[in-house]
């Protein structure tokens, strides 16, 4: 089969691999279950893709992103639920209704009051939702915060529900208070250790607190918590990178350096990075 722009060609090779007599033993026996790690992966990929810049392998990655798509759809098909088209549908009526200003007669708004508009939009979306769920929100027994999903990386999980809770003033309305907020939980941990032991889990809840509070603090100052830490984690890899290549050309195993040898090394690394910059 030749490669195509077609997304029907696509489409006919997820059926094709699904194919219980004659399709591929693996996609055969996946589940929706069990392929949400992969489409979760994907996803960060393509995020990878755009943090290095690298417009080839975004294509690549948006067709894996795709593919997870196609996947799930054509599962939902065998199972008679929906398919491929219905999904471009959803979000096809989605796009539209949410942007009455475009594709309505809810022209030439103003920034603040198309925001509005969005949000006055999907919060009509969510008790439509709630009543077809039998009505959960709509009697109370599902609170705001209910649909903030589980499966989000913790940070991004956290920014979402302070977001949520900041729409009806449960909030500081300024980054010094959550500053000492920081401060409180920094020393509630310190008095969790005084008091047990690293393992505690009175330690491990109030790791979690400060996490919590510090993800509060990049929301306040309009930092995305991931992608911070995110670049964070690219800058402790890159001087570690750097330890060990000097460690190597001279000969040393890491493992034979001291703790202030490396990190008179980690501050060479930062040394260069800095002149680099300027």
């Amino acid at each position: 089969m030749t490669p195509s722009r077609d997304i029907d060609t696509l489409l006919s090779i997820m059926a094709r691999l699904r194919d219980p007599e004659t399709g591929c033993p693996w996609d055969v026996k996946q589940s929706f279950e069990t392929i949400v790690p992969y489409t979760i992966e994907e996803a960060y990929e393509v995020a990878d893709a755009v943090e290095r810049g690298d417009i080839e392998d975004l294509r690549d990655e948006l067709g894996d992103l795709l593919l997870q798509v196609v996947f799930h759809a054509r599962m939902a098909e065998e199972a008679e639920a929906f398919d491929f088209g219905g999904v471009v549908e959803a979000i096809t009526e989605k796009l539209v209704r949410r942007h009455p200003h475009v594709f309505g007669d809810a022209r030439d708004l103003p920034p603040e009051r198309v925001k509005a508009l969005w949000d006055e939009i999907k919060a009509e979306e969510k008790r439509l939702k709630a009543e077809r769920h039998g009505g959960e929100i709509a009697d109370g027994s599902k609170g705001r915060l209910d649909d903030v999903p589980l499966a989000l990386p913790a940070l991004t999980r956290a920014e979402k529900l302070q977001k949520k809770a900041a729409k009806v003033g449960f909030d500081w309305g300024e980054p010094g208070p959550v500053i000492a907020k920081i401060r409180e939980e920094i020393g509630e941990l310190e008095a969790a250790l005084e008091a047990g032991t690293p393992q505690d889990p009175a330690v491990a809840e109030e790791v979690g607190d400060l996490l919590f509070a510090v993800a509060n603090l990049a929301r306040h100052l309009d930092v995305d918590p991931e992608d911070a830490l995110r670049g964070t984690n690219e800058k402790f890899r890159r001087r570690f990178g750097h330890i060990e290549t000097e460690l190597a050309a001279a000969g040393r195993p890491m493992e034979g350096a001291s703790l202030e040898e490396m990190e008179a090394l980690w501050q060479a690394a930062k040394a260069i990075e800095r002149t680099a910059s300027d």
